[in-house]
């Protein structure tokens, strides 16, 4: 397969969405659908670990292999079960946290991308840096697994970096979750042990994969070691899981290399700043918001500079795909009136509107590529 061809989403059945039903539905939560049809796998566990490597796509596994010996281990077959499945749309790190947290696709629970504009309020919304306003009760509304496994009684434990513990982020994927410690591999390893004691759903986040990705490329030495503390992390929780456990390893997103030449800047080309007042979204995938009655010329003038570098619709037309699963009314002006999607290997910078270190990233996700969209589920049973 191609890793610039499309992929389409595959919510309810085969996706980061999923996985948290999928488990609450063997740990005994009504209603809960099977929905990975994992039943021979995880029949009778009374625990699930799942952890999430940051930026470790299932088309990066391969490039992993002599740093992973564990996760390689796994995706042969020789320790558990592994397969493909997809992120939600765009594929990056914000929307797959709340996809995961909340088990639904973006469209229903709105953080629908990067950045954000804010309806009304002229004012982007960067959900990495989100604290306080607005609140993510309002801006992020579903009820996440979390809060259903802590009704049920399962005391569900979120590790995470304890720098985050109070952001609109973590609050909108997380709530209903003890939160615990954990930065390094090795510490989220342990409280991740831990909590088993007392948790029968344990989630751990580590981010290094994605971070060496974006400051050195993929398959440099940095990513490696990267890629071997995250093989530390999951060896670690393979030797320690507690009997009639489950450990499930997937990602956020995959990551692509982008060369110095395909990347425009839309702030230095005047004909794609005419008739625009707010560019959201992120690198591989941008939201247009337009002035009054320019939408249909911001259209027509992108898809004219474009060409084929991108898929420029309108709001609409990208609803309709169904990239984003069902999106309510109260969601749809996030997402902006036209839509540019990144083809190949092609990125779209916005160098007056945010900061600059993104123009010395190497690596970038966001749009629907296979090596962007394709994760892996990884299974382990004890």
């Amino acid at each position: 397969m191609n890793l610039l061809d499309p992929v389409e989403p595959r919510y309810g059945h085969d996706s980061l969405a999923d996985i948290l039903p999928t488990a609450l539905s063997f740990l005994g939560v009504p209603g809960e659908p099977d929905a990975l049809n994992l039943a021979a796998e995880l029949d009778g566990v009374r625990r699930v670990a799942v952890v999430l490597l940051d930026g470790m796509g299932w088309h990066q596994l391969p490039l992993a292999a002599a740093a992973a010996p564990t996760m390689t281990d796994i995706v042969a077959g020789r320790l558990g079960l592994a397969r493909p499945i997809t992120s939600g749309f765009p594929s990056t790190t914000p929307v797959s946290l709340v996809t995961l947290g909340t088990g639904t696709a973006p469209g229903r629970h709105g953080i629908v991308g990067f950045n954000l504009l804010r309806p009304g309020t002229g004012k982007i919304l960067n959900h990495l840096h989100w604290t306080g306003d607005p609140d993510p009760a309002v801006w992020q509304p579903v009820p996440t697994a979390f809060t259903r496994a802590s009704e049920a009684g399962l005391a569900p434990t979120v590790v995470t970096n304890p720098r985050f513990t109070d952001t609109g982020l973590t609050v909108s994927a997380y709530r209903g979750a003890r939160l615990g410690p954990g930065i390094e591999a090795d510490a989220v390893a342990e409280e991740m042990l831990a909590a088993l004691s007392s948790s029968r759903l344990v989630y751990g986040y580590l981010p290094d994969v994605d971070r060496a990705g974006h400051d050195f490329g993929i398959a440099t030495p940095e990513w490696h070691q990267a890629a071997a503390a995250a093989d530390r992390l999951v060896t670690r929780l393979v030797d320690g899981l507690p009997p009639d456990t489950a450990l499930i390893v997937t990602a956020d997103h995959g990551q692509l290399d982008i060369p110095l030449d395909t990347r425009i800047d839309v702030d230095r080309d005047p004909r794609l700043t005419e008739g625009v007042t707010f560019v959201a979204g992120e690198a591989r995938v941008r939201y247009l918001h337009t002035v009054d009655g320019a939408r249909a010329d911001v259209l027509s003038t992108w898809r004219d500079v474009l060409g084929e570098r991108a898929w420029v619709v309108e709001r609409a037309e990208a609803v309709a795909a169904g990239w984003f699963g069902p999106v309510p009314e109260s969601h749809l002006q996030r997402i902006g009136d036209v839509v540019a999607v990144c083809r190949d290997r092609w990125v779209l910078m916005a160098s007056r509107h945010e900061p600059p270190r993104l123009n010395s990233m190497i690596a970038f996700h966001g749009s629907n590529t296979t090596a962007e969209m394709e994760i892996p589920l990884l299974v382990v049973r004890r």
